[in-house]
């Protein structure tokens, strides 16, 4: 029997012990999985982790005659993707020759000085870019002392159309000191035979490739190949050049002999060979100067408050002078119509010192932020981001034409079609494509712009022939948006814009409020959203199980206070919001501990605390297009599974908490009402249940009423009593006698 009854102490004790530890397990698990989720959401959202940065190269196109300045820029532009590499990788950098079309290729001819060409030689297989891959890409036909660069090439690569030549065309006379120092940089690379190098510096020699009496293949110049012809030695030869012709090597020529790695006409051939994700061109007007740029990152919603802090943060960097470049990063769904054309103005026509704006849209950049990331030039895209569609403010026919000579302003400053970027803003604006049927040139208008400021309408119809029409309303993919010519190439990162406009890598933010910047993308997580609230809500209703404010309390008001900064920060939240939501919480307060039930202030409390968590989501009161239903659902539901924090926090700390030996402290348990009842009696006066007798005192509605010899303190019903009218004892709690007045 003492067994029985010490297992069935273990197993109580096991139950109770159990029930106490499964709530902490439980939200223990559950914290993991919501920081999990943000963690996964802001890994994804993060465009410059390592799991989303490919492997790209960049583009130099060599002039056709290189001078001094021209080597000064192609130098810099190498230094600085030089400084901008680490070191378990090289930045490949692709020199192109002669680039052109294909039936009007260029010709790079021998007007380049010796000293431009030999400067940047050494640099290129000097210390200084050993990080950086030197790939020339020869397209067309290149002479003279251009070809020494090429032979200071890591690799090279050349079009079907190309053919490097005579390197000493323009020379008067042979000059040894150019003959040691081609021999000189062409064995740093080892990239041509020294044989061939002869050749091309010395017009009048002669080259051939030969297979000798063992097989193999060798190239012989000169006197050298003088012995072995009379040797004997050569069962077969190619000649190259003789005396009378000088040294021209053609594509097939470079690729047979290994000299070049491939013959591709295309940059996405030249990529696959070099193995590059892609291969993007530098902005040349980086290179007249050193780029010093910032980056403004332009997450969340757009509002006047925003709009004035990121001007201000920019103007800031002007002062000193020394910015010429901003770098826009934009992951926003619009907000502000009016916000966005004064941001997308400024930009499109950037002032002194100002040199770039480059844009790039990492996410989205839906409704108007559409229109700052058209105003950036170069503008760059994500390959999985958004431009145009519906947005956080919907936008109509009407407010596009009040800003119609702003957004033509833009058009032109940025060389992108008026009529597309309105359609952008306004999904009911038919877009057409339009060939002109005499010159074939492709206009992108609407009806009305097409015959604008036409003397003969008719004529002027019959001039272009409509294509089809250009679907926008949804917003545009970044191939699409590329396609149409509304933004300039796709990019993976912030830091590869960065090297595309001649930066070094990511600039700076434009201000070093380093918690501001955390915050903003901590509130681009729902998972965290979500999280806040719930754990607000639990902690508020264990603070109601609690005796008197303490820990849960706290809690639930830095839950509620971080989750309002977040969306403060983001710009869907004002105090507007914040007044709605405080004050739900005081209605659900005084529903529990002033008037307990379910009444008035506890539904009015619960609504006015929705209410407010769906506006903190938000732009917007009302939806009105697809993007803000969208939103607007979510913030609904957002606000509904948090509120089940509310009830499972109470029934959790209710029900499972006092079970805690270490937290059992901080619930009250029910109280026992006979034991109260009893403790709080000083005497007992249940003998005049029932009993008749009369007021000595008016009862309004406390007194004093004779029963027998007895005086006691009674308390009417309700009703006035006047002195000696009759009364009988119809209630007793404890001390408390109620009594009611009696008809005579």
């Amino acid at each position: 029997m003492k067994d029985a009854t010490k297992w069935g102490e273990t197993i109580s004790a096991c139950v109770a012990l159990g029930r106490g530890i499964v709530p902490f397990l439980l939200t223990g698990l559950l914290t993991l999985a919501s920081s999990a989720a943000w963690a996964a959401d802001a890994k994804a959202d993060d465009p410059d982790s390592k799991a989303n940065r490919v492997k790209v190269g960049y583009v130099i196109d060599m002039p056709a005659s290189l001078t001094a300045d021209g080597t000064a820029s192609i130098l810099a532009q190498l230094n600085r993707l030089a400084e901008s590499s680490s070191d378990e990788s090289r930045v490949t950098v692709v020199i192109r020759y002669a680039a052109g079309d294909d039936n009007d290729r260029q010709t790079l001819t021998g007007e380049t000085g010796f000293e431009d060409a030999l400067r940047l030689a050494r640099a290129m297989t000097g210390p200084d870019l050993r990080r950086v891959r030197v790939v020339s890409w020869v397209q067309g036909t290149v002479e003279g002392h251009l070809v020494l660069p090429i032979l200071a090439s890591d690799l090279l690569i050349v079009s079907a159309a190309g053919v490097i030549a005579d390197a000493t065309k323009n020379e008067t006379s042979t000059d040894e000191t150019i003959e040691v120092s081609y021999r000189s940089i062409a064995a740093r690379r080892g990239l041509f035979p020294p044989e061939v190098v002869s050749a091309l510096v010395d017009p009048g020699m002669e080259l051939a490739r030969v297979t000798k009496l063992d097989g193999s293949e060798v190239f012989a110049a000169g006197e050298a190949l003088a012995e072995l012809r009379a040797g004997g030695q050569i069962t077969s030869e190619a000649i190259w050049s003789t005396a009378e012709s000088p040294l021209r090597i053609d594509a097939n020529q470079l690729r047979a002999s290994r000299i070049a790695s491939g013959i591709v006409n295309r940059d996405d051939q030249a990529a696959e060979l070099l193995d590059l994700a892609a291969i993007h061109p530098l902005d040349a007007k980086q290179t007249l100067g050193d780029p010093v740029g910032v980056l403004l990152e332009m997450v969340g919603s757009i509002n006047s408050g925003r709009s004035r802090r990121w001007q201000s943060n920019l103007t800031a960097t002007l002062e000193s002078g020394e910015i010429n470049t901003w770098v826009v990063a934009i992951d926003s769904p619009g907000g502000s119509l009016s916000q966005s054309a004064t941001l997308a103005a400024w930009f499109a026509q950037p002032e002194t010192p100002l040199q770039t704006v480059a844009g790039y849209v990492q996410g989205e950049a839906r409704g108007d932020a559409a229109l700052i990331a058209i105003a950036c030039r170069p503008m760059y895209m994500n390959p999985n981001a958004k431009l145009g569609g519906p947005g956080a403010e919907a936008i109509d026919a009407a407010m596009v034409i009040r800003n119609d000579e702003l957004i033509e302003q833009i058009a032109r400053a940025s060389k992108r079609p008026a009529a597309l970027i309105r359609g952008l803003l306004d999904p009911n604006l038919e877009v057409y494509r339009y060939t002109n049927r005499k010159t074939g040139r492709i206009r992108y208008a609407t009806e009305s712009d097409l015959i604008e400021g036409a003397a003969d309408v008719e004529v002027e119809r019959d001039r272009w022939q409509r294509g089809e029409r250009i679907e926008l309303a949804a917003g545009l993919t970044s191939a699409q948006a590329i396609a149409l010519g509304l933004a300039d190439g796709e990019s993976a990162s912030v830091d590869d814009v960065s090297r595309r406009v001649g930066l070094s890598g990511t600039p700076p933010p434009v201000t070093d409020r380093k918690m501001v910047r955390f915050v903003e993308k901590l509130g681009r997580s729902h998972a965290l959203a979500f999280l806040l609230l719930f754990i607000g809500f639990a902690a508020l209703s264990t603070e109601a199980n609690a005796p008197g404010l303490g820990i849960p309390g706290f809690v639930a008001v830095i839950c509620f206070a971080m989750y309002f900064w977040i969306k403060f920060l983001a710009g869907t939240a004002e105090w507007l919001e914040l007044l709605a939501f405080s004050l739900g919480l005081i209605c659900i307060a005084i529903e529990v501990f002033v008037v307990p039930g379910f009444g008035v202030f506890g539904i009015g409390g619960i609504g006015l605390t929705v209410l407010g968590i769906v506006l903190m989501s938000q732009t917007f009161i009302v939806p009105r297009n697809v993007y803000q239903l969208q939103v607007l659902t979510q913030s609904i539901w957002t606000a509904l599974f948090a509120g089940f924090g509310l009830i499972g926090g109470f029934i959790a700390f209710r029900m499972l908490m006092p079970h805690v030996p270490l937290l059992g402290g901080l619930t009250m348990e029910p109280p026992d009402t006979a034991a109260v009842n009893e403790a709080e009696k000083l005497a007992d006066y249940t003998h005049l249940q029932g009993q008749m007798g009369t007021a000595t005192t008016p009862l309004r509605p406390a007194g004093k009423a004779r029963f027998g010899d007895q005086i006691v303190q009674v308390v009417s019903d309700g009703t006035p009593i006047a002195a000696g009218d009759p009364v009988r004892v119809f209630e007793i709690h404890g001390t408390r006698i109620v009594v009611e007045a009696v008809e005579s």
